[in-house]
């Protein structure tokens, strides 16, 4: 085989087909997709990074737009038109007030030890609480404290930044945002005052828990 047929073997696609690979892994997963995971999968010498670039201008200001979810990449209705995507019926989950500061706490202060919540809190946080937070895959753990006993961390997911359509915790919404949208009242906040940990079911839907 001649030399220059053979390292035409290994030339990367066009980036225009670069451009289509990318697009349709991210169409066909369920979830958002690495840059790693993208660079598996595609040709020797494809560059993902540089074609999602190039995909995330082509959809700008489309129905669909190319979004970074922490370390990934998912296709997403535009945010002005989420109100076409929503359901008559909506599911509602009883989350008590508890999971609902635990979340918070979490979120703002990751990574964070479950002693480190509760003195936040000011009340203990009971199994049941992180459980339900785990369920629903909005935290998981994080890397253990190199400090005495080795406590575990929790974090938020991705799963919860994608819900919520945040590209990282940095983007969540300040003291204003929230009471704006109605998360925070004339309620003591967690650490001034101590509440038992099964108190005051609050019906929330999941959809609706950062909406503004």
């Amino acid at each position: 085989m001649p030399q220059d047929e053979e390292d035409s073997l290994f030339d990367a696609p066009p980036m225009g087909e670069q451009e289509r690979m990318v697009e349709a892994i991210l169409f066909a997963s369920a979830e958002p997709v690495t840059l790693a995971e993208l660079e598996a999968r595609m040709p020797h010498g494809a560059d993902p990074a540089e074609a999602l670039v190039h995909l995330k201008r082509r959809y700008e200001g489309r129905g669909v737009n190319l979004v970074h979810v922490g370390d990934a990449y998912a296709f997403r209705t535009a945010a002005d038109l989420g109100f076409l995507m929503r359901r008559e019926t909506v599911e509602v989950r009883k989350l008590s007030r508890a999971a609902i500061e635990t979340l918070a706490i979490v979120a703002y202060h990751q990574p964070v030890t479950r002693a480190e919540i509760e003195e936040i809190r000011g009340v203990a946080v009971s199994r049941g609480t992180v459980d339900q937070l785990m369920e629903l895959e909005w935290i998981r753990l994080g890397r253990r404290r190199m400090t005495p006993g080795r406590p575990v961390t929790f974090v938020v997911t991705e799963t919860f930044l994608d819900h919520f359509g945040l590209e990282s915790a940095r983007d969540l919404p300040g003291l204003k945002e929230l009471r704006a949208a109605g998360l925070l009242d004339s309620r003591p906040l967690p650490g001034q005052a101590a509440t038992a940990d099964e108190d005051e079911e609050a019906q929330v839907g999941q959809s609706e828990l950062f909406e503004d």
